[in-house]
């Protein structure tokens, strides 16, 4: 019997209970902050302070899709490269899309904001 067979079943259950423990606590945050605006306990300036934070950034989207979009090419690549198994190509070249895609992302973001 291997020693971490247990941890599989460990795993899955904490995931679970992770997972539940975010949702039953956001819906929780979200009535408890409801109850005090309608009984008035938070004035006008108070009420700024339960409102969701909306992103100022625009392209977040695209930021991701990018990095998505270059790390996915990255592991096209290591399918056809061949590489030993104490190799670190594949992380290397992993690291080095995943940067390209931040920089195709700076520099979109940048001829953006300067037009």
């Amino acid at each position: 019997m291997d020693n971490l067979e247990f941890l599989l079943p460990l795993a899955v259950f904490g995931g679970i209970a992770l997972f539940f423990f975010i949702v039953i606590k956001g819906i929780t945050d979200y009535l408890l902050k409801k109850k005090m605006i309608d009984k008035g306990y938070v004035n006008e300036e108070g009420k700024s302070l339960f409102q969701e934070e909306k992103s100022g950034n625009k392209y977040s989207a695209l930021k991701w899709g990018l990095i998505a979009f270059f790390g996915g090419i990255s592991l096209v690549l290591i399918e056809f490269i061949p590489f030993g198994p104490e190799s670190s190509l594949p992380y290397g070249l992993v690291i080095l899309f995943v940067a390209a895609g931040f920089l195709v992302y700076y520099s979109i973001v940048k001829k953006e904001n300067e037009q």
